[in-house]
Parts: structure tokens; sequence; C-alpha cells
């Protein structure tokens, strides 16, 4: 799951080490898996047993302890793998960080396109572009607004036409948004 092989913290340690709220937190948070604390509940009682080492043991525990969802077709260990990867690889802090470094370096007149593939990064996403996009305020409460630093160029996110979902069923979550730099 590590992007960076050379990264210190493993999805294995997560699961076998973490304490059971810490785990819940992060299913909740970066999977958004409305049964987060039934996951993370079962994971540490199966680690009291024995070590989970596998991703086919960590998905089997999750398939035979988290009730099936009626209205989605997801399998039930695709959020809590989500979280995990999210976790390990610490891919939301690098997409804020990647995205304020890409508007600092663009030109005026610059566009930023960014494409995301679920909810947790367009949202960031979405709150960098809004937060950018409004007048600033300056910080000794004197009326001396400045200059928005961009121009929203895209409102609402532009996501694939059915054909494309139809053609290509990876792109059924993607969402691209687009700005422009003002100044």
């Amino acid at each position: 799951m590590r992007m960076d092989q050379t990264a210190m913290l493993t999805a294995e340690e997560i699961v076998n080490e973490w304490p059971e709220r810490e785990l819940g937190d992060i299913f909740r948070e970066y999977g958004e898996e409305p049964q987060w604390k039934r996951a993370a509940h079962e994971i540490v009682a199966y680690r009291r047993k024995e070590k989970i080492k596998t991703t086919k043991q960590l998905a089997d525990l999750l398939v035979s302890s988290l009730k099936k969802r009626r209205k989605r077709r997801l399998h039930p260990a695709t959020l809590v793998f989500q979280a995990l990867r999210i976790c390990v690889n610490q891919e939301l802090e690098s997409v804020e960080k990647g995205l304020k470094s890409a508007i600092e370096l663009l030109s005026s007149g610059g566009r930023v396109g960014v494409l995301s593939f679920h909810s947790l990064e367009d949202r960031i996403v979405k709150t960098i572009f809004k937060a950018a996009s409004k007048p600033l305020i300056s910080i000794n409460g004197r009326d001396n607004p400045s200059l928005p630093l961009l121009k929203l160029l895209t409102k609402k996110p532009l996501i694939p036409a059915l054909a494309e979902m139809r053609r290509n069923p990876r792109s059924r979550s993607a969402k691209l948004r687009f700005a422009e730099k003002l100044s």
C-alpha cells in the first residue's frame, strides 16, 4: 500500500498495533466507512488471536464482520482499504501541499486543473479554490481588502458523461476543477 517503499509506516503496523479508537478514526475520516466502529472492533478482536499478515486475511475478516451494503456495489473491505492507503501514504496532506505549491508557482493568468477521484480529495480542492477566490481582509482589522488570488473557472466540477463511464468504469468518481491565477 505504500507509494514510497522507504516510508516507515505500513498498513500492517496500523492494523496490528494501533488502538481501536485510532483505527476507527481513520476508517471514519479517510474511508468514510459507515461501520467504522465495528470494523475497528473486529480487527482488534481478531489480532488478539493472531497477527494480520495479508490483505486477503484482512479482507476476509471484514467480509465476515461487516454488514453487506444494499445500495452500493462495493466490496465490504473497500472503504477500510482506502482509509489505510490514504493514512499510510499521507495522501490528503500531499494533495493539499501540492495544490498550494502549484498555485504559488503559477504566473498571473496561469491555470491549474485538478482531477480528484474521491470526495475527500475533491473537498480539499474545492476548499482551497474557494478560499483563494475570495478577497482577503487584512489581519490588522482595517477594511483593506485585497484582490482574490484565483478566479474559479468551474463553479461545479466537471464529471464524466455516462458514455465515458460505460467505457471506463474507473472514471465514475472523477471530478475535474479549474482555476486561473489573477495576481
